[in-house]
């Protein structure tokens, strides 16, 4: 069938509430309402998205994603990324997201931490293979408005407490963003919209313990990108969801998830369609959990004049925030797992001080449980410190510095708040 076109404009049950004005801005917004360098943005998302998921698709724990998904789901017309092979549209979303988290080498939110484009853009290729015909404008709207909406929600639910938290920051809000998304593509109005952010909610989940040793932290965001595929489809079939998902006080989305830390529903419409959050997304050049990059990156400013080697450091300190400490550190033992290391504060620094970088060849199984590497993790401390660590810093971020001894006494320290990556950070 052809991308449709609403022939009804039905209202959202509130359309003055947080769901009803998103929703309302969803069915109504076009591409010429977004700016040029919000949509120039994304478009390099899906790119950079594309190239993540051609690079995680043949990974070992991908190999064993596809045979047991597909083993499940059976065939389809739907691509899997870096196959050759279809399948079923919710197999192919679950699989396509996970070949772009594959290898934590994916565009991340800071503010509130989550994956877009591997929620986006899986959605968006399920969604589109169901359609007859989609141009590019639509594919283009379609992934901004779903950008938007994932940092909104993020936002909403101060993302970062999440992880603290322990949930899986991102997939628990990534189920609006593929509803947003393919909801977009699929031509819903606001009263759709509504019952598909409230069938994206009841099915959000994912909980952080899967980042030690578990493949299924790869997978997270594929079955929040499947789950709003699901959401929007549902709701363009004419199955209602849960109204006013956002504002209802027992059993909502935020009050459920938020419990005990204020979640702030105003975030969800502020500056909506002025502010562009998309502008914000980072782009990855460390493959690594994006909260660690600003602890890699000052390492690499302190080195890189410099070589230094396990016996050259006595000390290494480094000092984050709450949700870096609770979702970043915690005391490794060999063997640590690929997943393990990439998320652990002590062996990003430690690859980055003794390699000169973090990329895919700092995870095999050899480099990750090295004597040296080792050597310098049990001389790591990792302090939790929330104030600024500068005090010319006027935007929230990862408030990161990293202290290095070295033999003989000198003290090297550097500190940042934000990543390279980013739109206006080299």
């Amino acid at each position: 069938m052809t991308a449709p076109t609403p022939t009804t404009h039905r209202r959202p049950t509130d359309p003055q509430g947080p769901t009803g004005q998103l929703a309302t801005w969803l069915a109504d917004t076009s591409l010429e309402q977004i700016p040029d360098s919000v949509r120039e943005r994304a478009a390099h998302l899906v790119l950079d998205g594309l190239g993540c998921a051609l690079v995680g698709a043949q990974l070992p724990w991908s190999r064993t994603a596809v045979a047991g998904v597909l083993a499940l789901e059976g065939a389809g017309d739907v691509p899997v990324i870096g196959w050759g092979r279809t399948t079923s549209a919710p197999a192919a979303a679950v699989l396509n997201g996970t070949f772009i988290q594959g290898f934590e080498l994916d565009d991340y939110f800071a503010r509130a931490p989550l994956h877009s484009t591997s929620l986006v853009l899986p959605a968006l290729l399920s969604t589109a293979a169901q359609l007859k015909t989609v141009s590019g404008a639509q594919f283009l709207r379609a992934t901004v408005l779903g950008f938007e909406t994932g940092t909104r929600v993020g936002l909403a639910l101060h993302g970062s407490q999440m992880l603290s938290r322990g949930w899986h920051s991102g997939s628990v809000f990534g189920t609006h963003v593929a509803a947003a998304a393919s909801g977009v593509l699929r031509g819903l109005d606001a009263a759709a919209f509504e019952d598909a952010l409230g069938l994206a909610g009841t099915q959000s989940a994912g909980l952080m313990a899967a980042q030690y040793e578990a493949m299924s932290k790869r997978m997270h965001h594929g079955f929040a990108s499947r789950n709003g595929f699901y959401a929007a489809g549902l709701a363009q079939a004419g199955y209602t969801g849960i109204k006013r998902v956002f504002e209802r006080p027992y059993g909502g989305f935020l009050s459920t998830f938020g419990e005990g830390h204020d979640p702030d529903a105003s975030q969800i419409t502020k500056g909506l369609g002025e502010e562009w959050h998309t502008r914000e997304i980072t782009v990855k050049v460390h493959a690594a959990m994006g909260g660690l990059h600003p602890a890699i990156d000052a390492v690499l400013a302190m080195t890189a004049d410099r070589v230094l080697d396990a016996a050259s450091v006595e000390s290494i300190r480094v000092e984050v925030p709450d949700a870096i400490y609770h979702h970043g550190w915690w005391e490794p033992e060999r063997p640590l797992t690929t997943i393990g290391a990439q998320m652990n504060i002590g062996y990003a620094v430690a690859a980055a001080l003794l390699d000169g970088q973090v990329r895919p060849e700092q995870f095999t199984d050899a480099r990750v449980n090295a004597d040296d590497v080792w050597e310098l993790i049990a001389r790591t401390e990792v302090a939790l410190v929330d104030e600024p660590q500068d005090s010319s810093w006027t935007v929230a971020g990862y408030n990161t510095r990293v202290t290095l001894g070295l033999c003989g006494g000198e003290v090297l320290t550097h500190a940042l708040n934000l990543p390279h990556g980013g739109p206006g950070v080299r």
